[in-house]
């Protein structure tokens, strides 16, 4: 009945003991243990015909065989034995028990006893088993212990002081770890009965929990930016010519991950937050040119037309240094190589859509911008 799983070490090592995820499904109403197998083994089963999961087990097991000792204390004390030489009796021939030390050689060694391999192979040797009592007459403990079978688990595992069992399992190749756990939490919540709840543990609960806050760190990103360029340009209109810039690098972000096969993963959108700022940093190039032209008396569309026309090279040389020290992360070999190779593909690829994209439609922006921004201006002189 053995069933030999290959295992994906974790991605952050000692978060977790495999990869993949991992859900804790807890039984919160007490229903019993064996229904807990039973939910855990509906819940493997289904997983393992959907195409999105590979690799579903878990290791629980209600059912396990067990042998329960019952020691009858009374007859014990009527038969003038101590309890505590009967349990070293077991343990001393079934197990092993600590006797003492002594010192030879300039060391201090440990005495343990133990009987042969050959005397406690089955159950039934206890029944050979002897203890002396207070008279000094050897007892037999078929006389004192009874024995019996029974199924039940190895080991109870909690979770939040719940009775819970460990699923864990991988995405399927083609689709990412997100995909993968929504999919598995589909399948617990259409399979579990009431009174049954699961929970993310290991590196699954940091990708989880990660997971609601990418939304909050893009937008704190982009709202940085907007605020330092705001300060350095004096005007709340101008940043927003710059951080248009950046749609077309997450459109080309998403193209080159798309043409390479890739998923949107973790490493995937620590590149789309970093490409607010690289994004950012191309057209400040030429909005902070076509600005300083505009104060020295062109209108707006030539002072965008020649901005970019002479801040062009300097935006070359910044794509093209951006995009040789990125690429050894797309060729990437090795170990961990897949989320060095989805992290540099998303940001070469939004830089060079930045560059060849943006060049065409920033100036453009700034001229739009800086019309509003003119016309706002000769309101407030209006009324002043």
């Amino acid at each position: 009945e053995a069933r030999i799983i290959p295992l994906i070490p974790p991605s952050i090592i000692g978060l977790g003991v495999t990869g993949g995820f991992s859900m804790e499904l807890e039984d919160r109403a007490n229903l019993g243990l064996r229904p807990l197998q039973m939910v855990a083994d509906d819940i493997m089963f289904q997983a393992h015909s959907d195409p999105q999961l590979q690799s579903v087990y878990s290791v629980f097991r209600a059912n396990v065989p067990q042998l329960h000792v019952t020691v009858n204390a009374t007859k014990i004390k009527t038969m003038g034995m101590k309890l505590t030489d009967v349990y070293d009796t077991m343990q001393g021939y079934l197990g092993s028990l600590y006797v003492n030390d002594f010192n030879k050689f300039g060391r201090t060694y440990q005495v343990n006893i133990q009987a042969e391999s050959r005397f406690r192979m089955i159950p039934e040797d206890i029944k050979h088993l002897w203890a002396r009592n207070i008279n000094g007459q050897m007892v037999p403990l078929s006389t004192v212990v009874k024995m019996e079978r029974s199924l039940g688990p190895q080991v109870v595992y909690r979770y939040n002081m719940y009775p819970a069992s460990l699923i864990t399992g991988n995405p399927a190749p083609g689709y990412s770890s997100g995909q993968a756990m929504q999919r598995i939490e589909q399948i617990a919540d259409q399979t579990m009965p009431g009174g049954m709840g699961h929970e993310w543990t290991g590196l699954s609960y940091e990708e989880a929990k990660a997971a609601i806050g990418v939304t909050i760190i893009f937008i704190l990103g982009a709202t940085f930016i907007y605020l330092f360029l705001a300060a350095q340009y004096e005007s709340f209109l101008l940043p927003i010519s710059v951080l248009l810039s950046v749609p077309f690098a997450l459109m080309g972000a998403v193209a080159a991950t798309w043409i390479r096969g890739y998923d949107n993963n973790l490493y995937t959108q620590i590149g789309v937050v970093l490409l607010i700022g690289l994004a950012s940093k191309t057209s400040i190039l030429i909005v902070e040119f076509a600005k300083q032209r505009h104060k020295k008396g062109d209108d707006r569309f030539t002072a965008a037309a020649t901005a970019a026309k002479i801040r062009f090279r300097a935006i070359l040389m910044t794509v093209f240094s951006d995009v040789f020290g990125w690429m050894p992360l797309v060729v990437a070999t090795g170990a961990g190589a897949v989320s060095r190779r989805c992290l540099g593909t998303a940001v070469i690829g939004g830089m060079i859509a930045a560059c060849f994209i943006g060049i065409v439609f920033v100036p453009t922006f700034f001229a739009a911008i800086q019309k509003l921004g003119d016309w706002s201006a000769s309101r407030t002189r209006r009324f002043a």
